[in-house]
């Protein structure tokens, strides 16, 4: 097996100090490839960077790249070897494509099963196609990474389920209108869970959005981000006359809606179902509003409930998604071994042997006056002709040139004479 090699630190390693001081960015990904592409010892790389991890992946042709890649981050991050190394790991060739089909399948993932990993990957590996250093071998790894996240997401319940509160909150709301497209929702509050808030509720379109705040021009800024409309924090209470939901996340010390409000208020209403989910702390919705009928309100210990149990769901399906990763990298390491000079050589003579044979009894079947020894002359002649045939190309798969890269060649040949295909079958 090629020697692939994945070095890294990440949330369970090291702490977010650390990951800060080790993190790439596009343009520091692109420059250190083009470094380190020049090294003889790599043959190709890739760099991924989030916030929870950073990790290199390569193929390396000589011992020794593991020191000059520890050497290359202390000196491009300015941080002591010794700082990092002792949260860094060091996964070679079969170890390696385990953790990353696991990391693009979100396995890996500080919240297993979120999706932002997988389109992380895929930019990274986007930057190392164009600086050039994603070649033959991390091509094809990184599309099997993409394939088996896929199939994970696709077949198993480990993306299901909200197991954010924001997110929670908005599916709360979606399950108990069925349908956010005709209900206007009113945010109290414009910090990042007030944002993130309004994210959810654009993937589940909404109808309209209202944002409340104190300081009136953070409210027309979030308002005007996401086409809705901005109230002053004083017009909150007229306000639930017309709105459905509220979701309220203030960093008031006081409740913002009390019950008395919200009981006025449904009398003009003619009692239409309200709904408030309260992810403040303190909370911003009085709890007491609970009791009026047609009036719901969640408060974020109701939404942990949730997301708890959203969570353990998660964990459950990880079994299965831990075996599609097991059988990827079965798949995978196949794959490579068929790369090796032998089995090529196999396959192909093998290929030819059965065309040849099939052909010959073919025609042969046509010419019954022949008798059997000049049969078995025609044999020997078409199967010298197919080995003849194959001899140029066998010898120069078997001497590529030191300075060449076999694995592009014995690609390439399996491709051109369908051997995959074949052995597949």
């Amino acid at each position: 097996m090629p020697n692939i090699i994945l070095i890294g630190i990440n949330h369970k390693t090291a702490p977010v100090a650390l990951r800060e001081k080790l993190s790439f960015s596009i343009e520091e990904t692109l420059a250190a490839l083009e470094t380190l592409k020049q090294h003889p010892g790599i043959k190709e790389i890739l760099i991924f960077s989030t916030c929870n991890r950073t990790e290199i992946l390569y193929v390396a042709s000589r011992s020794g790249t593991v020191d000059t890649l520890i050497t290359f981050l202390s000196g491009s991050k300015q941080i002591s070897p010794s700082e990092f190394v002792p949260a860094l790991y060091i996964l070679r060739k079969e170890e390696a494509i385990h953790h990353l089909f696991r990391v693009a399948a979100s396995l890996d993932s500080m919240m297993v099963g979120e999706p932002q990993i997988l389109g992380q990957i895929k930019l990274a590996y986007r930057t190392a196609v164009k600086a050039g250093t994603s070649k033959v071998l991390l091509n094809r790894m990184m599309h099997k990474s993409f394939s088996v996240a896929k199939k994970v997401r696709k077949e198993t319940g480990i993306g299901d389920n909200a197991v954010s509160i924001s997110y929670a909150a908005i599916e709360l709301a979606n399950k108990i209108f069925s349908d956010l497209s005709t209900k206007t929702v009113m945010l109290l509050g414009a910090g990042e869970m007030a944002e993130l808030a309004v994210e959810h509720l654009i993937s589940h379109n909404v109808g309209q959005i209202r944002v409340s705040n104190r300081t009136f021009e953070n409210a027309v800024a979030l308002a005007e981000r996401f086409n809705g409309r901005a109230l002053g924090f004083e017009e909150r209470v007229d306000a639930l006359t017309e709105v459905d939901i509220i979701i309220s996340s203030t960093g008031a010390t006081d409740y913002v809606i009390t019950a008395d409000q919200v009981k006025k208020a449904m009398k003009k209403r003619k009692y239409r179902t309200l709904f408030f989910i309260d992810i403040a702390v303190p909370r911003d919705i009085d709890p007491k509003i609970n009791q009026l009928s047609n009036v719901y309100v969640y408060d974020i210990d109701d939404l942990k409930t949730v997301v708890a149990s959203n969570i353990q769901q998660r964990e459950q399906e990880t079994v299965k998604a831990e075996r599609f990763v097991s059988e990827a990298v079965i798949k995978f390491r196949q794959w490579l071994d068929s790369l090796a000079i032998v089995p090529t050589i196999k396959a192909l003579n093998e290929k030819m042997t059965g065309i040849v044979e099939m052909e010959c009894d073919k025609t042969l079947s046509h010419l019954s006056h022949l008798a059997e020894p000049d049969k078995d002359a025609i044999r020997r002649m078409t199967q010298a002709i197919a080995t003849r045939a194959i001899h140029d190309p066998i010898m120069f798969l078997k001497h590529t040139g030191g300075h060449r890269d076999d694995s592009l060649y014995l690609n390439v040949a399996r491709q051109l004479f369908n051997l995959d295909m074949l052995e597949n079958q």
